[in-house]
């Protein structure tokens, strides 16, 4: 097992809302010692998803409230270490997808050069991200 963990943001959402792989991200997040890695991008990411649900009926305002202050309290309490976006991460991102050697996206591929950069394995449950980690020989782990 890895030393240090990036979570993109389809493997952290399932720890606040119960989704089918939800026990799985739960038993995993107990397993590792925190913190666990996040990224700008995933704080972002997370902010749009409940405002998603939130216009879609999926949660009430007071069900995304309560989810997004567990999610801020979990990165106060040091669950999370949130790491900056930067030049490098966009510049590694833009090399891997002109590489054409896999059909990562845009923000995939920041998620991916976030997790890289620190020598983190990437835990996610996107398919499709896993499957580009996988084609450029990247530690990763799919929920």
């Amino acid at each position: 097992m890895a030393d240090k963990f990036y979570f993109d943001t389809s493997a952290l959402l399932p720890y606040y809302r119960n989704e089918a792989n939800s026990l799985e991200v739960q038993r995993f997040l107990l397993e590792v010692p925190p913190p666990v890695l996040i990224s700008r991008l995933t704080r972002v990411e997370f902010a749009s998803a409940i405002a998603r649900w939130v216009r879609m009926n999926e949660l009430t305002e007071a069900e995304a409230s309560l989810i997004e202050n567990a999610f801020s309290d979990d990165i106060k309490a040091g669950l999370y270490i949130v790491q900056s976006v930067s030049t490098s991460h966009f510049n590694q991102a833009e090399k891997w997808i002109s590489s054409k050697r896999s059909s990562l996206r845009t923000l995939d591929a920041l998620h991916l050069a976030c997790s890289w950069s620190s020598n983190a394995e990437l835990i996610t449950c996107d398919k499709t991200l896993y499957q580009s980690a996988s084609k450029l020989g990247l530690s990763s782990h799919f929920i």
